[in-house]
C-alpha cells in the first residue's frame, strides 16, 4: 500500500505497468514532455479515486448519523430470525460486499491509463518524425553545393566535399603529379607532370558534377557509392607528352609480344582448343587517348589491361568459329584411305591427316597443300618405276641395266591430291589405287612381271615370255646404229597398238618434200608413238647376225613373216617390251 498527497491509502496490488520503448532519436525535451504528461495523467487518476472514496465516506456518514436508519435496523433484526451460519460468515469476511465494486473501479482506472499512454506515444512519434524531416531537408540544402557521401572522382575520394574543397586539393597536388603506367606483367613506367608542363585550370566541370546530382536523393548516398570518371581541368604540353610516351619501354617493338588467337591443335588423338594469349603489343592510338584521359582526369594510375590498350586476339577459346573449326577438323580425322601397292599398302589415317589440316586467319579449316603434295610425291618416289633404270636378267641369263623407257608406274600426282582431299572431307574409309598416268604389271623392281617381250640388240634376237616361259623366239633385224637416228632405242616399253595391213610412212625428205618411205606391212605392233614397233619384213634377205649394221631398219624390229604373224596373235595392248644391248 502507498498513500496519495492527501494521506489516504491507495491499493497498488492490481496496478498494470505499461512499458514504452522510446526511440533513441527523441530529444531531452521529448522525454521531459512525456514525463510531465505522465505525471498529469497520474494526478487525474488520483483525483478520480479521491472523489470516489469521498463519496463512499459521505454515504456511510449519513447512514451512521440517521436515527431512522438505526431503528429500522433494529426492527429488522427483531422481526427476521438470525441464521447463525450466515452471521458467522459475515463476521469472517466483513468486506466481501466491497470486492465487486473495487474490481470495477480498478478496471476503469486501467482503461484510463492505457488511453493516456497511447496519447503520449503518438505525441513522441510525431516529434520524432518532425525531427527526421528536418534532418532530410537539411541534407537537401547541404548537397546543393557538396558532393554526395561515398563519391570518388577518377579514383580519388571527395565525399561530402564542396567545389572549393576539390579545387583546393587539385591546386595542392598538381605540382607533384605523376602518372604511373602499369603493364600486364606488373612493370611500371612514369610520366611526371613537370615533364609535360602540367597545370590545374579551374573550370565549371566540378560545378556541373554537383549540379548533376539529384539532391532530393542524397539519402541513397549513405549506402550507395558514386564513382565518376571525368576531366578535372588541367592543361599540359601535348608535344612534350608525345615525346615522353615515345621513350617508354612498353612502346618499343622489341619489348612487345604479339597476341595469339585461340585455335585448334592436335593433342594425342584429337583436336582441342588452345586458349588465346594476350600479348603486349599496344594500340598506339588507344594508348594515347587513355593517357590523355588519365591526365585530364588527374588519375594517378593507368592500368593498360583495364583500358583496352593491348591489341587483343581476334578469336577467343569460346568463339563460335573456333569451336566450329575444331569440330570440323575432328570430323576429318574419321577418314581412312588405304593405298593399294600390291603387295604393299600405305595408310592415310588420323595420325597423318592431323599433320595436314589447319585453320587460316579467318578460322576457316584448310589443308596444308604443300604437306599433302609432298606426301603424294613421296609415294611416287617410292613406287613409280617409269623413269628408273632396272636391273634385268636376260633370256641368256645375263644381268644388264635397262635404261628407262615409256613403261612403268607413274602416279598422276595432281589428280591424286584432289581425290585424297575429297576422301578426307567426306570422311571416307576406302582402299584403292592412287591415280596413275601409266601402270605396270607389278610393284617390284622388275615391274614387267613374267609376261613380256624381250629384244637383245647385241644378239639380234627376240623372245616372248608368258608366265615366265618362252612361247616364241626369233632372229630379228633392228635399226642401223651407224646412220643418223635409225638406231632402235633401248628401254622398257609396252605394246601401244596392234594393226593388220598397215602402211608405214617415214619422215619427209627435206630435198623432195615427200616421205622417205611408204611401206605396207601385214602385221604392225607399235612400241612407241615415234614409230618404233614389230612388223614383218619380207624384203630382208635374212635375220640376225650383223645385218643390222649394213642393212638395218629405220628403227623398227624386222621379223620373218611367219614369226611376225605368230607374235601378232600372242601380244596384247600394254604388254611390256624390254629392249637392251
Amino acid at each position: 500500500m502507498k498513500r496519495n498527497d492527501k494521506g489516504r491509502k491507495r491499493d497498488t496490488d492490481d496496478i498494470e505497468f505499461i512499458e514504452i520503448d522510446l526511440d533513441e532519436g527523441f530529444t531531452n525535451s521529448s522525454y521531459e514532455y512525456f514525463a510531465n504528461e505522465k505525471e498529469l495523467i497520474d494526478e487525474e487518476d488520483y483525483e478520480e479515486e479521491d472523489e470516489e472514496d469521498s463519496g463512499d465516506d459521505d454515504s456511510s456518514a449519513r447512514e451512521a448519523d440517521s436515527p431512522e436508519g438505526d431503528s429500522t435496523q433494529k426492527e429488522s433484526a427483531e422481526k427476521e430470525p438470525v441464521n447463525v451460519s450466515e452471521s458467522e460468515e459475515a463476521e469472517e469476511d466483513p468486506s466481501a460486499g466491497d470486492f465487486e465494486d473495487n474490481d470495477e473501479k480498478r478496471a476503469h482506472r486501467r482503461k484510463k491509463r492505457g488511453k493516456s499512454a497511447r496519447k503520449a506515444a503518438a505525441v513522441s512519434l510525431i516529434s520524432f518524425l518532425v525531427l527526421l524531416g528536418g534532418g532530410y531537408l537539411g541534407g537537401v540544402y547541404y548537397f546543393e553545393d557538396h558532393l554526395f557521401f561515398h563519391t570518388t572522382i577518377n579514383g580519388m575520394d571527395f565525399s561530402s566535399k564542396s567545389v572549393g574543397d576539390v579545387e583546393e586539393y587539385m591546386h595542392s597536388q598538381v605540382r607533384d603529379y605523376t602518372l604511373t603506367i602499369e603493364e600486364s606483367d606488373g612493370e611500371t613506367q612514369q610520366v611526371s607532370g613537370s615533364s609535360i608542363a602540367l597545370e590545374y585550370v579551374p573550370g565549371d566541370e566540378l560545378k556541373k558534377l554537383v549540379e548533376g546530382q539529384n539532391k532530393f536523393l542524397w539519402v541513397k548516398s549513405l549506402w550507395e557509392k558514386t564513382e565518376i570518371e571525368a576531366p578535372i581541368g588541367v592543361t599540359y604540353n601535348e608535344e612534350a607528352l608525345a615525346g615522353e610516351l615515345d621513350r617508354l619501354p612498353c612502346l618499343q617493338k622489341e619489348n612487345q609480344v604479339k597476341s595469339v588467337n585461340a585455335h585448334p591443335e592436335f593433342k594425342d588423338t584429337e583436336f582441342v582448343i588452345i586458349p588465346e594469349v594476350v600479348g603486349t603489343r599496344i594500340d598506339r592510338e588507344v594508348f594515347d587517348e587513355a593517357v590523355a584521359a588519365a591526365i585530364s582526369g588527374f588519375s594517378d594510375t593507368l592500368k593498360l589491361e583495364e583500358t583496352e590498350c593491348y591489341i587483343k586476339p581476334k578469336y577467343l577459346k569460346d568463339s563460335e568459329k573456333v569451336v566450329a573449326a575444331k569440330n570440323k577438323m575432328n570430323s576429318y580425322l574419321g577418314a581412312n584411305v588405304t593405298y593399294d601397292f600390291n603387295p604393299y599398302t600405305e595408310v592415310v589415317d588420323a595420325s597423318v591427316i592431323s599433320q595436314w589440316v589447319k585453320v587460316n586467319k579467318k578460322m576457316k579449316v584448310t589443308f596444308n597443300k604443300d604437306a599433302v603434295k609432298k606426301y603424294i610425291a613421296s609415294l611416287a618416289e617410292k613406287y613409280d618405276t617409269i623413269n628408273k633404270t632396272r636391273e634385268f636378267t636376260t633370256a641368256n641369263g645375263n644381268n644388264v641395266s635397262v635404261v628407262p623407257g615409256t613403261y612403268g608406274w607413274e602416279m598422276d600426282q595432281e589428280t591424286e591430291y584432289e581425290k585424297l582431299l575429297s576422301d578426307i572431307k567426306k570422311e571416307k574409309t576406302v582402299t584403292r589405287e592412287p591415280a596413275y598416268f601409266s601402270k605396270a604389271a607389278v610393284h617390284e623392281t622388275m615391274d614387267m612381271g613374267n609376261t613380256y617381250a624381250e629384244v637383245d640388240l647385241s644378239a639380234q634376237h627376240m623372245w616372248l615370255f608368258q608366265n615366265g616361259k618362252v612361247t616364241l623366239e626369233s632372229d630379228v633385224v633392228t635399226g642401223n646404229p651407224n646412220i643418223g637416228n635409225r638406231e632402235t632405242p633401248s628401254g622398257v616399253y609396252s605394246i601401244l597398238e596392234l594393226q593388220r595391213n598397215a602402211t608405214l610412212v617415214g619422215e619427209k625428205d627435206p630435198k623432195t618434200g615427200k616421205p622417205e618411205y611408204r611401206t605396207p606391212v601385214a602385221f604392225w605392233m607399235r612400241v612407241t608413238w615415234s614409230g618404233i614397233g614389230f612388223h614383218d619384213a619380207t624384203w630382208q634377205p635374212y635375220f640376225g647376225g650383223s645385218l643390222y649394221l649394213t642393212n638395218g631398219s629405220h628403227g623398227c624390229i624386222n621379223m620373218p613373216y611367219d614369226k611376225a604373224e605368230a607374235l601378232f596373235g600372242l601380244l596384247e595392248i600394254g604388254m611390256p617390251v624390254v629392249i637392251h644391248y
